[in-house]
């Protein structure tokens, strides 16, 4: 095992590309000691924790009708929920998609899943070495996206999705002291997120009027982001950390076509192949 920590950003199904990249790294038997994952990047982080390559993939590209995950308007509706995260987080890891609880939890590596706290509105990095539900809980909150999810409690405290805290966690993987860090990012190069619409703001202060932080955060979220944006391009101008990210047009973030899907899976898998020894020589293996 290499000690450097790599970073998952999140993005929904945009993390297909993220399970190609990690699938090569999993064939090339390369395992980093830390793993920091946000919303899909979590979903991705604990199947790379737990040795599983293809099973992301998997959970997230598929055609067969009872794996589907998206519910009609009229569930939606009723579950206040644009996914069903159930299937996800329960039915997927507990029978149809197997998940290895048991490598997880005697892995050496440490695993951390950035959630948002409703109450404070700050990003908390949490992790789980033993109970099997409260793992799958963490990973639900992480993942779920504000206005279409509902709340996740874990512990008796509301958490949403990390990224809305901390969507790329790459302060927090400086502060873990590894002298080697690996960005994997779901956005292009040269993306800057743009201001949240008056219209959107106002939709967060109705949705969490009980948790005005939250609603702080949500609508400052594309200023940290940026912000985000700019340290994550002076390291990576200085050779401070190795960053990957998608060099052809992104999915949608809700994206149901099994061919664009997979597409960009395997542009994250052919992409890592290609810098593969770029990333070697960079972690000096």
């Amino acid at each position: 095992m290499t000690k450097a920590t790599i970073v998952l950003e999140g993005g929904a199904t945009r993390g297909v590309f993220t399970s190609g990249v990690l699938d090569y790294l999993m064939e090339q038997d390369l395992y980093l000691s830390h793993v920091i994952g946000v919303s899909a990047g979590s979903c991705n982080g604990v199947d790379y924790v737990s040795r599983q390559p293809g099973r992301t993939r998997d959970c997230m590209i598929h055609r067969e009708k009872e794996y589907n995950y998206y519910h009609g308007f009229s569930k939606f509706i009723k579950e206040k929920s644009l996914m069903d995260m159930d299937m996800i987080f329960d039915k997927y890891p507990n029978g149809f998609f197997p998940f290895d609880y048991d490598t997880y939890f005697a892995s050496e590596m440490e695993c951390e899943i950035v959630t948002t706290n409703c109450e404070t509105g700050q990003a908390e990095y949490m992790t789980e070495r033993s109970d099997r539900d409260r793992l799958m809980k963490i990973c639900r909150a992480s993942s779920s996206m504000p206005l279409v999810s509902p709340i996740v409690n874990v512990d008796g405290i509301p958490y949403l999705d990390g990224g809305l805290a901390d969507s790329i966690p790459v302060k927090r993987a400086l502060e873990l002291g590894n002298d080697k860090v690996v960005l994997i990012l779901t956005r292009n190069p040269g993306y800057h997120k743009k201001p949240t619409s008056r219209a959107v703001a106002d939709l967060y202060r109705k949705a969490y009027k009980t948790y005005p932080n939250l609603v702080r955060t949500t609508i400052r979220r594309n200023y940290v982001y940026n912000q985000q944006v700019k340290l994550i391009e002076k390291l990576e101008r200085e050779g401070k950390i190795f960053v990957l990210r998608p060099l052809i047009p992104t999915v949608s973030r809700l994206e149901k076509n099994y061919d664009a899907l997979m597409h960009f899976y395997n542009h994250g898998y052919y992409l890592m192949k290609r810098e593969y020894q770029a990333l070697k020589d960079y972690l000096e293996i």
